[in-house]
Protein backbone atom coordinates (compact mmCIF):
# COMPACT_ATOMS: atom_id res chain seq x y z
CA UNK A 1 0.00 0.00 0.00
CA UNK A 2 1.09 3.52 -0.68
CA UNK A 3 1.57 6.03 2.10
CA UNK A 4 1.18 9.08 -0.13
CA UNK A 5 -2.14 10.81 -0.62
CA UNK A 6 -3.86 9.97 -3.87
CA UNK A 7 -6.38 11.92 -5.93
CA UNK A 8 -9.24 10.27 -7.82
CA UNK A 9 -12.18 11.57 -9.79
CA UNK A 10 -15.63 11.33 -8.27
CA UNK A 11 -16.65 9.07 -11.17
CA UNK A 12 -13.73 6.66 -10.62
CA UNK A 13 -14.31 6.77 -6.86
CA UNK A 14 -17.99 5.78 -7.24
CA UNK A 15 -17.26 2.99 -9.71
CA UNK A 16 -14.30 1.60 -7.83
CA UNK A 17 -16.01 1.82 -4.45
CA UNK A 18 -18.95 -0.17 -5.85
CA UNK A 19 -16.55 -2.69 -7.36
CA UNK A 20 -14.60 -3.07 -4.12
CA UNK A 21 -17.83 -3.40 -2.12
CA UNK A 22 -19.19 -6.07 -4.46
CA UNK A 23 -15.96 -8.03 -4.29
CA UNK A 24 -15.38 -7.62 -0.55
CA UNK A 25 -16.68 -11.12 0.08
CA UNK A 26 -13.58 -12.48 -1.62
CA UNK A 27 -11.50 -10.85 1.11
CA UNK A 28 -8.31 -10.69 -0.94
CA UNK A 29 -5.46 -8.35 -0.16
CA UNK A 30 -5.96 -6.55 -3.48
CA UNK A 31 -9.57 -5.69 -2.69
CA UNK A 32 -8.55 -4.55 0.78
CA UNK A 33 -5.75 -2.43 -0.69
CA UNK A 34 -8.13 -0.83 -3.19
CA UNK A 35 -10.70 -0.10 -0.47
CA UNK A 36 -7.94 1.42 1.69
CA UNK A 37 -6.76 3.66 -1.16
CA UNK A 38 -10.33 4.82 -1.85
CA UNK A 39 -11.02 5.60 1.80
CA UNK A 40 -8.09 8.00 2.05
CA UNK A 41 -8.32 9.46 -1.45
CA UNK A 42 -8.83 13.14 -2.19
CA UNK A 43 -11.88 13.16 -4.52
CA UNK A 44 -12.33 15.79 -7.23
CA UNK A 45 -14.69 16.25 -10.16
CA UNK A 46 -13.40 14.76 -13.45
CA UNK A 47 -12.96 18.20 -15.05
CA UNK A 48 -10.77 19.26 -12.09
CA UNK A 49 -8.30 16.36 -12.02
CA UNK A 50 -4.75 17.44 -12.88
CA UNK A 51 -3.40 15.91 -16.10
CA UNK A 52 -0.50 14.27 -14.25
CA UNK A 53 -2.71 11.94 -12.14
CA UNK A 54 -3.35 8.28 -12.99
CA UNK A 55 -7.09 7.75 -13.54
CA UNK A 56 -8.95 4.78 -14.93
CA UNK A 57 -7.97 4.12 -18.54
CA UNK A 58 -4.82 6.23 -18.20
CA UNK A 59 -1.78 5.01 -20.11
CA UNK A 60 1.35 5.34 -17.99
CA UNK A 61 5.06 4.63 -18.09
CA UNK A 62 6.33 3.11 -14.85
CA UNK A 63 10.03 2.72 -14.17
CA UNK A 64 11.37 -0.02 -11.94
CA UNK A 65 13.86 1.59 -9.58
CA UNK A 66 16.28 -1.36 -9.37
CA UNK A 67 16.68 -1.92 -13.11
CA UNK A 68 15.57 1.45 -14.54
CA UNK A 69 13.41 -0.63 -16.90
CA UNK A 70 10.27 1.05 -18.22
CA UNK A 71 6.90 -0.61 -18.73
CA UNK A 72 3.81 0.94 -20.30
CA UNK A 73 0.42 0.06 -18.83
CA UNK A 74 -3.17 1.13 -19.33
CA UNK A 75 -5.26 0.89 -16.16
CA UNK A 76 -8.58 -0.87 -16.93
CA UNK A 77 -11.61 -2.41 -15.27
CA UNK A 78 -11.91 -6.16 -14.67
CA UNK A 79 -12.73 -8.03 -17.85
CA UNK A 80 -10.81 -5.50 -19.99
CA UNK A 81 -7.33 -6.64 -18.96
CA UNK A 82 -4.90 -7.99 -21.56
CA UNK A 83 -1.31 -8.11 -20.37
CA UNK A 84 -0.12 -8.79 -23.95
CA UNK A 85 -1.00 -5.17 -24.80
CA UNK A 86 -0.26 -3.75 -21.34
CA UNK A 87 -3.85 -3.47 -20.09
CA UNK A 88 -3.81 -4.19 -16.35
CA UNK A 89 -6.85 -4.50 -14.15
CA UNK A 90 -7.46 -2.19 -11.23
CA UNK A 91 -7.93 -5.45 -9.27
CA UNK A 92 -4.28 -6.43 -9.58
CA UNK A 93 -1.80 -5.37 -6.91
CA UNK A 94 -0.09 -3.01 -9.37
CA UNK A 95 -3.36 -1.58 -10.66
CA UNK A 96 -4.64 -0.87 -7.14
CA UNK A 97 -1.30 0.76 -6.30
CA UNK A 98 -1.29 3.00 -9.39
CA UNK A 99 -4.72 4.62 -9.15
CA UNK A 100 -4.54 8.25 -8.09
CA UNK A 101 -0.76 8.62 -8.14
CA UNK A 102 0.84 11.56 -9.89
CA UNK A 103 3.76 11.63 -12.25
CA UNK A 104 6.99 11.30 -10.26
CA UNK A 105 5.42 9.51 -7.30
CA UNK A 106 6.97 6.23 -6.19
CA UNK A 107 5.14 3.12 -5.11
CA UNK A 108 5.94 -0.25 -3.64
CA UNK A 109 3.87 -3.26 -4.48
CA UNK A 110 4.09 -6.95 -3.85
CA UNK A 111 3.93 -9.25 -6.83
CA UNK A 112 1.77 -12.35 -6.76
CA UNK A 113 4.87 -14.42 -6.11
CA UNK A 114 5.68 -12.35 -3.01
CA UNK A 115 8.46 -10.12 -4.34
CA UNK A 116 8.40 -6.41 -3.53
CA UNK A 117 9.02 -3.98 -6.38
CA UNK A 118 9.75 -0.28 -6.22
CA UNK A 119 8.34 1.71 -9.13
CA UNK A 120 8.02 5.34 -10.13
CA UNK A 121 5.24 6.80 -12.26
CA UNK A 122 7.63 8.11 -14.87
CA UNK A 123 5.20 9.60 -17.38
CA UNK A 124 1.50 9.75 -18.13
CA UNK A 125 1.09 9.23 -21.85
CA UNK A 126 -2.70 9.54 -21.87
CA UNK A 127 -5.34 10.50 -19.35
CA UNK A 128 -8.96 10.51 -20.56
CA UNK A 129 -9.94 13.57 -18.52
CA UNK A 130 -7.02 15.61 -19.89
CA UNK A 131 -8.31 14.69 -23.35
CA UNK A 132 -11.80 15.93 -22.46
CA UNK A 133 -13.12 12.36 -22.22
CA UNK A 134 -15.43 12.27 -19.20
CA UNK A 135 -17.54 9.38 -20.51
CA UNK A 136 -15.07 6.50 -20.21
Amino acid sequence: MNSTTITVTSRDHRRLHALASNMAARSSETFEALAYELERAHVVEPAEIPADIVTMRSRVVVREKASARDQIYTLVYPGEEDIAVGHISILTPLGAALIGLSQGQALSWTTRDGRTKELVVHEILYQPEADGRFDL
